[in-house]
């Protein structure tokens, strides 16, 4: 590995270190009772990581909050399936992901991830790239929370410039689509990979920028939806949403699939499932009702900066 990716990549991984401890503190002081128990781990074929998780919070039923750099002779097919022109190179990958399932019905799920891929080749120059994003998955959304999610969205990418917003807000819809279910995953947010064009200061900048606006897009969430009580219909129709998520990472996932292929650590890689979950065949919500608002109101893209907040919706 040359010097100047050498250097690059450890002003990277200092970044995602120090980005994981910040995370795991703020979430840790918002649940008030559980702790991040981690797990450092190797992996043979090159790298490790250090896998955090938090179970049977106050607020939180689990969170993980992961670090991971690993490396191989070979990119996984899943990484060159739209990059052919990656294969054969030995690479070197590193990314901080988090997925968050809140114990409340009315408090989103939340998947946030940063990463960094850097491809060589002897004799050709190095081939980078920056990814990235965060993603709200209500079951019983307020119109307010999903405005500020975006507005901090929107916030975090545009002194890039103006069309980094609408581009990585699209892009987010795109990818978080459940095609067998003509629905989207949530409410969206950002969503980039094979960032390059700003150049490596600028670009990451940028991903610094998405991993660093993760707390105050979902904190003030937190704080205005973790005491409102719910009963056992609520709970039930949360457990049964969680099987979108369920459904998405198994099917369409790249950075699952990226996991699995490349040898990663299973356990780390599906952290990202809902510790409890469930499927009902041929479910209707009732007409009318919050259930319902669900699927008529916020399971397609939209453009929610351009909707006036008007508070809660049920």
């Amino acid at each position: 590995m040359s010097s100047n990716s050498q250097q690059q990549l450890s002003e990277v991984q200092g970044f995602l270190q120090q980005l994981q401890d910040s995370i795991c503190q703020a979430l840790q002081q918002a649940d008030g009772k559980a702790q991040f128990v981690e797990d450092a781990w190797q992996r043979a074929e090159g790298g490790g990581g250090r896998s955090r998780v938090l179970t049977g919070g106050a607020v939180f039923e689990q969170a993980g909050v992961n670090y991971s750099h690993v490396y191989g002779a070979q990119m996984p097919a899943s990484a060159t399936a739209h990059r052919p022109e990656l294969a054969g190179r030995s690479f070197h990958a590193c990314g901080v992901s988090l997925v968050i399932h809140p114990n409340n019905p009315y408090l989103p799920t939340t998947h946030a991830n940063v990463r960094f891929f850097i491809a060589e080749k002897a004799g050709e120059p190095p081939v980078w790239w920056f990814g990235g994003g965060f993603d709200l998955t209500p079951f019983y959304p307020f119109e307010d929370d999903v405005v500020h999610w975006h507005q901090v969205a929107k916030a975090a990418v545009e002194p890039f410039g103006a069309d980094y917003y609408p581009r990585y807000k699209k892009w987010c819809d795109d990818y978080f689509y459940l095609k067998h279910r003509g629905e989207t995953r949530g409410v969206g947010g950002l969503f980039f990979d094979d960032l390059n064009e700003l150049g490596f200061e600028q670009s990451f900048a940028l991903m610094r920028a998405v991993g660093e606006a993760f707390l105050p897009a979902y904190l003030p969430l937190v704080e205005r939806r973790k005491d409102i009580p719910f009963g056992e219909r609520e709970r039930q129709f949360q457990l049964y949403r969680r099987g979108r998520y369920v459904e998405f990472n198994l099917v369409f996932d790249r950075g699952t699939l990226f996991g699995l292929q490349s040898g990663g650590r299973t356990e780390s890689i599906l952290m990202s499932m809902p510790p409890l979950v469930r499927w009902q065949y041929g479910y209707q919500p009732e007409a009318g009702s919050p259930e319902a608002l669900l699927y008529e109101r916020y399971l397609q893209p939209q453009d929610w900066l351009g909707t006036s907040s008007t508070g809660p919706n049920n």
